[in-house]
């Protein structure tokens, strides 16, 4: 079993992912599913204190998420249709990262 390990910085933050397959092709095809780009700050309030964050909605959607804690604004992955192991930081069309201010929630709802 061959190993790999891969290091994403998010805001000030390492986060350290390992990942394993029986040959080098599949460790690297492994790799390949972490498809996102280090995120040095908020696109939002250019903050470094971040962090990555999950969530469960309705009892069925999962969420993670790229998270500022001073502005409360985040960026959510994405995955691909073919394969739900690969994940990605969702985008605008023009290319920026898709992050969303924080809303605060309508009481009653």
């Amino acid at each position: 079993m061959l190993q790999l390990m891969i290091t994403k910085r998010i805001g000030r933050r390492q986060f350290h992912f390992t990942v394993q397959g029986p040959n080098l092709h599949e460790v690297v095809a492994e790799y390949d599913r972490l498809s996102f780009p280090d995120v040095a700050a908020c696109g939002l309030c250019g903050s470094d204190n971040l962090d990555l964050s999950s969530r469960l909605a309705q009892d069925k959607f999962k969420y993670t998420s790229v998270k500022c804690f001073d502005c409360r604004g985040d960026v959510t992955f994405g995955k691909t249709q073919k394969d739900d192991q690969t994940y990605f930081l969702r985008k605008r069309e023009n290319g920026d990262l898709d992050w969303q201010a924080w809303k605060k929630p309508v009481e009653g709802k």
